[in-house]
């Protein structure tokens, strides 16, 4: 993400969740360098959540450490994805 993003931050946060349409909750780290960059975690919610190159994801800060997850396909229609199969180490716990 662009480090604009981090303005709407009162303190970027180590750590968020992120949350996608069917409330699924999963953690990832968050690391700030050039741009701010969703890190471990981050590839393991993409596989699980099938997201693929030519995807649109948009992200809406909800909360100071909790980012609401919209995955657009290529032909722009939102993508709807249950969470199947979680990697436990990142599933976050509300």
């Amino acid at each position: 993400m662009p480090l604009d993003f981090t303005k709407h931050f009162i303190v970027v946060p180590t750590e968020c969740k992120l949350r996608n349409n069917t409330s699924c909750s999963w953690r990832v780290t968050v690391k700030l360098m050039n741009r701010m960059t969703l890190d471990q975690g981050w590839a393991t919610y993409a596989a699980v959540h099938q997201i693929k190159i030519g995807y649109m994801v948009a992200f809406k800060l909800l909360t100071p450490d909790t980012l609401k997850v919209i995955i657009f396909d290529d032909d722009d229609v939102e993508v709807v994805n249950k969470c199947g199969k979680h990697n436990k180490a990142f599933v976050a716990k509300d």
